[in-house]
C-alpha cells in the first residue's frame, strides 16, 4: 500500500515551535479516528523553515485532507 505525507510548513523565526506544537495535534488527530500506522514528525528545511507531517495509507488521504488542510503532500518514502 502507497503511503503518503501530509505537510504542514512554517515559516520565520517562531516557525520551529509551531511546527512542534502542530505536531501535537496530527498525534490528537490520529489518536482520536484510529487511524491505521500513522507517522508524524517534525523537520527543519532551513533555519526559517520548518515542517510538521502526518504520514497514512493512500486509502486514508481523502478525508483527512478535507479536515486538516494541509499545505501540501507527496509520496512517502522510508
Amino acid at each position: 500500500m502507497r503511503r503518503l505525507k501530509l505537510i504542514w510548513d512554517f515559516r520565520g523565526p517562531a516557525g520551529e515551535k509551531t511546527a512542534i506544537h502542530h505536531e501535537i495535534h496530527l498525534k490528537e488527530y490520529a489518536f482520536a479516528k484510529a487511524l491505521s500506522n500513522p507517522l508524524t514528525g517534525v523537520s527543519t528545511l532551513s533555519e526559517m523553515h520548518h515542517i510538521a507531517y502526518l504520514v497514512v495509507n493512500e486509502d486514508q488521504m481523502k478525508p483527512i485532507r478535507d479536515a486538516l488542510k494541509p499545505h501540501r503532500g507527496q509520496l512517502y518514502q522510508d
